[in-house]
């Protein structure tokens, strides 16, 4: 047992601004994205704006109660979210089958996820791969948002160059202080420059809606499986190299059966499938969410209370999400990033052995590379592994 967990969980000591930041960050990261594809699928399925709105609303629940109850659990920056490839999966997917068919579906893939909890298999699986492709993986997944910063700098120049300097140099004297000082910038930035725009936003409570599931064949075959698949490969497999890259040993097989119970639950009210995250997360256990590592967990914790928040009002939560300006965003997710991609990158080199496979796993994760409707974090990964038995077999 560590120090850490032998102290007195205090988490509103624990907190500092940076980890405030930190979680609000993290939750922005893990939705603005996203969030339009599930109006989108939702649309496309001829969903009522109720279902909709239930849909987020669960997921964020879900989300809140996972943040905060395993951040507490194990005292480590546990962060989740939505299963982004499986929003888009169901896109086109949604719409061919009744909509108590596809909760149905939905709840098959959270009872394999699971069963894979429970058995432990995932976890066998984890701990076989080696530290720097863990890292590796880490670094391209991250690599893409982070250079985001420098195109949106072509879009919006003034805007994007003076929260990057200003990280720049509040980095210098007071790096805890960087990222909340560029994002107060770009914030009073976008208002005088007349960026920031309310007029869609109007407060409305989101309210849960049951749908009894129903389940057929045809559902889990074009549903319920490739959400469990993309769920496994594409998110939580990098949301556990994210914490083992900065070395937080937390079990993984309790994690994921967390997950999977809890979108079992909020299925019926939508809930298409809550996986470990991987960027969001690594905004929580970077060095800019607390300079004592000890305590990033609170950064978690923040981001499921934003979480709540947000599911609560999950109605008009786009619309407030589209009042600040699209650069603003990507430019302060990319420079909470900065500081795992560094770790990340160090780590992957660090084994001489290892280094073409950690390489290779980097470049195809951070390509964006889709076969099969599995994600680059999966090929990425079996790119450095074949890799290594072909240079390395012994190892």
């Amino acid at each position: 047992m560590t120090d850490a967990t032998r102290a007195p969980l205090r988490p509103l000591r624990d907190s500092s601004p940076s980890a405030i930041v930190a979680g609000f960050i993290a939750m922005m990261t893990g939705v603005t994205s996203s969030l339009v594809l599930i109006f989108q699928a939702g649309q496309a399925a001829g969903l009522t704006s109720g279902q909709i709105s239930s849909w987020i609303w669960a997921l964020f629940m879900g989300m809140a109660v996972c943040n905060i109850g395993l951040s507490l659990r194990y005292r480590s920056p546990i962060t989740v979210a939505w299963s982004t490839p499986g929003a888009a999966l169901l896109i086109t997917s949604l719409g061919h089958v009744a909509y108590p068919e596809a909760i149905g579906a939905f709840m098959t893939s959270a009872a394999l996820v699971l069963i894979c909890g429970i058995t432990g298999s995932f976890e066998k699986l984890i701990s076989r791969l080696p530290t720097s492709l863990a890292a590796a993986l880490l670094a391209g997944i991250l690599f893409k948002i982070g250079s985001e910063i420098f195109v949106a700098a072509q879009h919006r120049t003034g805007l994007v160059l003076s929260m990057f300097f200003t990280y720049l140099i509040v980095k210098r004297y007071s790096p805890r202080y960087a990222v909340l000082m560029a994002l107060l910038v770009g914030v009073a930035l976008s208002a005088m420059l007349g960026m920031l725009n309310f007029s869609g936003f109007t407060l409305e409570v989101a309210i849960p809606e049951w749908t009894t599931p129903a389940f057929s064949l045809g559902a889990t075959i074009s549903i319920g499986i490739p959400l469990f698949v993309v769920a496994m490969t594409s998110q939580n497999m990098p949301g556990i190299a994210v914490l083992r890259a900065d070395d937080y040993q937390t079990p993984a097989s309790p994690l994921i059966s967390a997950t999977g119970l809890i979108s079992l639950i909020t299925a019926p009210f939508g809930g298409h499938g809550i996986t470990l995250a991987a960027i969001s997360a690594a905004i929580c256990t970077g060095p800019h969410a607390h300079e004592d590592r000890n305590k990033r967990y609170t950064a978690a914790i923040w981001c499921g209370i934003f979480y709540a928040i947000a599911g609560v009002f999950g109605a008009t939560l786009a619309a407030l999400f589209a009042a600040f300006p699209k650069e603003l965003v990507l430019s302060i997710a990319a420079l909470a990033l900065f500081g795992s991609i560094m770790n990340g990158l160090t780590v992957a080199m660090n084994e001489p052995k290892e280094r073409e496979a950690a390489l290779i796993t980097f470049m195809v994760t951070s390509s964006g590379l889709t076969l099969f409707s599995i994600g680059s974090a999966f090929w990425g990964i079996v790119a450095g592994v074949l890799t290594l038995m072909i240079l390395n077999p012994r190892k």
